[in-house]
């Protein structure tokens, strides 16, 4: 699937030509851009103190030392 997005500037303009263009390529959808608000990539300060933190979700390790694996040597 191949998604053409429009900018709300270019409403009137595009969208009607765009989809008339791509009406026989079943793969293309043109879509509206309806996003608002601040950008999270911009780096914004303003937005959750700055950037966007990522936490460490895997389980913690076990705490201690394990015994060694080497076999007995004869």
């Amino acid at each position: 699937m191949i998604y053409c997005v429009v900018p709300p500037e270019l409403n009137d303009e595009l969208f009607d030509r765009l989809v008339e263009h791509y009406s026989d390529n079943p793969s293309v959808t043109v879509i509206l851009d309806r996003r608002t608000g601040p950008d999270r990539r911009s780096g914004d300060e303003s937005i959750q103190g700055g950037k966007r933190q990522t936490r460490d979700r895997r389980r913690a390790r076990v705490p201690g030392t394990f015994p060694p694996t080497d076999p007995p040597t004869e």
